[in-house]
This record gives structure tokens, C-alpha cells and sequence, in this order.
């Protein structure tokens, strides 16, 4: 029996990936060690790192303009991190916030200093704020930001953690962005980061060296030892994307967010819970009619291979992530089970 992992994260890997990944635990590149055991000041991590970079400068589109940095902590440390650098006494910063990690992200930035929160960016960006922040599709309730939204005056930033390189999207429209790794680009431990140099220019200095981006990028990204697996894992998972090709993959995001939304908007029975102008592409959020039904939904549903579609604990019900390395096939095997599941409870 195929088992189909629709966990939010740590996400479904492609096999190709989790193959390359048990040999490196084993051997990596021939040197008779694990590459859990690789120094990070070897010349082997070094172009492990460097070929890493090249391919996310490649997938997202961005040249010598943005430094790119590979940051442990998550996307969570980011939450942090980011007003520690750029939000001084006296500033304020913009948050739109439509879900909970969007309001996550502004309540870390408020412990730092002066933030608005907004909910709709049509409402109008503050012009004087240092930067604006967003999060581009929300994990937990299941919407994503259209790509077309206003963008502001200053500085822009984003949380891209569920939805990078899910889509075509320009990422040169961004000042800063960062996303956790754990989702759509290998496992958990790590973040990845870009930002534009003129903007990374303006954080501060005199900041705790660990949480400072200028410190991590005068230390060439080697300021403490980095997490070599999750960097073998990033490195992997933008050789499959590559492999694949963006637009291949692309189309097959699409496709499998329509199959299953098709199948919530065919009966009463389901309900999903984002609004169809912003329907996440890869966190497809619904309920049933009762919690008894939801639990006994789950049951069945892992009985069939079919894991991890419980909702997150602030919400509740039902979720199905559907991200990049997600196989079409096993969207298909949700909807023939949800099809037989309403037949016998509906």
C-alpha cells in the first residue's frame, strides 16, 4: 500500500530525494563519512553550499543584486530576526495580517517595536514604514495572497514558507524574503533567506552577532556551524526542481488543487473553509458535518495510506497539503476515499 504523507510540514519528500539523502548518511561524495559528519570548513561543504545557492539564485530568479543566506531557526527565528535588524526606536513596520503566521510574525515584530496591522492591503500601505511585511499563503486557514495585491512605497518582505516556487510568481518584487525549508524545499532546520543589498544594507550593527544578518554575511554564511543535512536536503530537493522543470511543476500544483477542490464543491457534504478568490494552491482546508464524522474520517483515511489530514490545533478539521514534491497520484487516491467515505456516512 502506497502511504501518502499530507503533513504541513515536515512534507513528503520526492524518492528521488530521500534515495540521495540515505546514501549521503552513509557516504557523502565518496569521502567514506556521513554527510552528518562533514566540517563546514571544508572545500566540499563549501561548493555543497555554493552549488545550493546557484540553484535557488536560478529557481527564484534573482541575480548578483540579493545575497542569499541559509539560516537555521525556521521560518520562526525570521519572525524575529527581521524587526531585530530593521526596526529601530521611533520606526514602525506593516503587517498585513490574514492568518494566524501572519499574526505570529506581527506579534514577534511588536516585541521589538512600533508595528501596524492591516488586513487588507487595498486599505493602503504607510509610506513612512521601514518596510512592510506579508505572508504569502497561510498554512492553518487555507488562503494565499493574490500575486497582484498593492505593493508599497518602501521596503517589502515576505513570509514565503508554504508556497515558494509553488507558482510562478516574480521574486525580484521583493526587498527580503525568507521560508522555512521544511515544506517545499527539503527538511526541517533551516531557512532560507534573500534580500536585496541596497535594503540588507540598512539593518543594524550592533546587534548579538548570531541574529545579525550583516554578521552572518561577513562570516560567508559560516558565523556557527551550519546544519550540513538540511543543506544537503536544499541541495537535492533544487536539483529535482530543476530536473522536473518550474513549469512542470507548476502545472502540477494546479492540477491537483482543482481535483481536490472540485471534489469539496461537489456536495454539501464537505465544506471548505477558504474563500474561493483565495484558495491556497497547497494547504486545502475543509470540515465535515460533525467532529465525529472528521474523527472517523481520519481513522479510515490512514487505514488507506492516506496520513497526516488533520487540521492544525487552531482550527481544527480537516487539511490536505499539496506541495511541490506532493504526487498527483495521491490527491487522486484522497478524492476516490472521500468519494467512497460520503457514500457510507453521507
Amino acid at each position: 500500500m502506497s502511504i501518502y504523507n499530507f503533513c504541513a510540514g515536515p512534507a513528503m519528500l520526492p524518492p528521488e530525494v530521500t534515495e540521495a539523502l540515505r546514501a549521503d548518511l552513509l557516504d557523502w561524495r565518496g569521502l567514506g563519512r556521513s554527510v552528518l559528519e562533514i566540517s563546514h570548513r571544508t572545500s566540499a561543504y563549501q561548493e555543497l553550499r555554493e552549488r545550493t545557492e546557484a540553484n535557488l539564485r536560478r529557481l527564484l530568479g534573482l541575480g548578483p543584486a540579493y545575497t542569499v543566506l541559509l539560516l537555521q531557526g525556521g521560518a520562526s527565528g525570521q519572525f524575529a530576526m527581521l524587526p531585530y535588524n530593521f526596526l529601530r526606536e521611533g520606526d514602525c513596520a506593516d503587517y498585513l495580517v490574514r492568518g494566524h503566521w501572519g499574526a505570529k510574525a506581527a506579534r514577534q515584530a511588536a516585541r521589538v517595536g512600533r508595528v501596524r496591522t492591516l488586513a487588507d492591503p487595498e486599505a493602503g500601505w504607510d509610506p513612512a514604514a521601514v518596510y512592510a511585511h506579508v505572508t504569502t499563503n497561510e498554512t492553518i486557514d487555507g488562503t494565499r495572497l493574490p500575486e497582484n495585491f498593492p505593493r508599497p512605497v518602501g521596503p517589502l518582505c515576505a513570509d514565503m514558507s508554504s508556497d515558494i516556487l509553488a507558482a510562478p510568481r516574480d521574486y525580484t518584487r521583493y526587498d527580503f524574503l525568507y521560508a522555512g525549508a521544511q515544506k517545499n524545499l527539503g527538511v526541517a532546520g533551516l531557512a532560507v533567506v534573500a534580500a536585496e543589498h541596497e535594503f540588507l544594507s540598512r539593518a543594524r550593527r550592533n546587534l548579538p552577532a548570531a541574529f545579525c544578518y550583516l554578521e552572518h554575511v561577513r562570516a560567508d554564511g559560516l558565523y556557527h556551524t551550519p546544519n550540513a543535512f538540511a543543506v544537503d536536503a536544499l541541495f537535492h530537493m533544487t536539483e529535482w526542481l530543476l530536473a522536473q522543470g518550474l513549469e512542470t511543476v507548476w502545472a502540477r500544483n494546479a492540477r491537483k488543487a482543482a481535483k481536490l477542490y472540485a471534489e469539496l464543491d461537489r456536495s454539501a457534504f464537505w465544506r471548505p473553509l477558504a474563500p474561493k478568490g483565495e484558495r491556497s494552491l497547497t494547504n486545502v482546508v475543509f470540515r465535515l458535518p460533525s467532529a465525529t464524522l472528521e474523527a472517523e474520517f481520519l481513522v479510515q483515511a490512514e487505514a488507506q495510506g492516506l496520513v497526516a489530514l488533520r487540521g492544525h490545533r487552531a482550527l481544527g478539521g480537516l487539511r490536505a497539503s499539496l506541495y511541490n514534491a506532493f504526487p498527483e497520484k495521491g490527491v487522486d487516491a484522497l478524492v476516490a476515499f472521500m468519494r467512497d467515505f460520503e457514500r457510507s456516512h453521507g
